[in-house]
């Protein structure tokens, strides 16, 4: 916790606006998605569907998968619970809701589904959007399966099975957007990174979560902005943008959201 705390005191200290951003790209993005002020219809499902699921008292089965999920203390939580603590705050419902809007990718990728919000946030903002979403708890993917049914989100895929085994069987020939969740360790997290950057192009945009969860994967996050395929890498302190567009000089920022 006081690791975290440091880092978002040092991240207040180095981070910025659009103000002084001279690459295109990354200005048209701040301004157009990540501060867009826009009053979206969509919001209002986004935040029905939190309000049912944190409302939610009914209890589930769960295993710790990862350090994220081990706090709790219980195998058995309460949805609500589980949405408090691992599933996407509303804030970040929104931001993926406006990156997806932005983007408008064609095939998209989520590692560690959780409850089903953040895939939610995707499905509503395209539909022309195909969302393949793992979870490796089959207790928490069925719990997000009902959410997709119960909002008709149709374009959504939910496998429920290990990272590791989804890899074995998964055939991309490209993804536009990758969301990597669910793992908050270094080696897990570079590894995932790794087995995807073959199914990156030009266009991609992959984003990293928990990038200061811990020192282990801040330095996780140091070590994959750093490779040569990425030219773009933004630092939001939630989240790590990671972009490939060869036309780009490689550039970091840290931008405040």
């Amino acid at each position: 916790m006081w690791y975290r705390i440091k880092s978002r005191l040092n991240f207040l200290l180095k981070s910025s606006n659009q103000h002084g951003i001279h690459s295109p790209f990354v200005y048209d993005l701040i301004t157009k998605c990540f501060y867009d002020k826009t009053p979206f219809s969509a919001y209002h499902n986004l935040k029905a569907l939190r309000n049912k699921l944190i409302y939610n008292q009914d209890l589930v089965k769960v295993k710790h998968y990862s350090e994220a999920s081990k706090v709790f203390q219980s195998n058995h939580q309460k949805i609500s619970t589980i949405v408090k603590g691992e599933g996407s705050s509303y804030k970040k419902q929104k931001q993926l809701y406006r990156i997806t809007n932005y983007f408008k990718p064609k095939n998209v990728l989520e590692l560690g589904t959780s409850v089903g919000l953040g895939s939610a946030a995707m499905a509503i903002a395209s539909n022309n959007s195909i969302i393949k979403t793992v979870e490796v708890n089959k207790n928490i993917s069925d719990i997000a399966k009902k959410v997709f049914k119960s909002y008709q989100l149709k374009n959504i895929q939910i496998d429920t099975s290990s990272f590791k085994d989804f890899f074995k069987k998964s055939n991309y020939e490209n993804l536009d957007l990758v969301y990597l969740d669910g793992t908050c360790d270094k080696e897990s997290t570079i590894e995932n990174f790794n087995s995807l950057l073959k199914y990156s192009h030009n266009e991609s945009v992959f984003i990293i979560n928990n990038i200061y969860w811990s020192k282990e994967m801040t330095e996780a996050w140091n070590i994959i902005k750093k490779q040569k395929e990425i030219t773009v890498s933004i630092d939001t302190f939630y989240w790590g943008f990671l972009f490939f567009r060869k036309e780009q000089p490689k550039q970091h920022f840290t931008i405040r959201l």
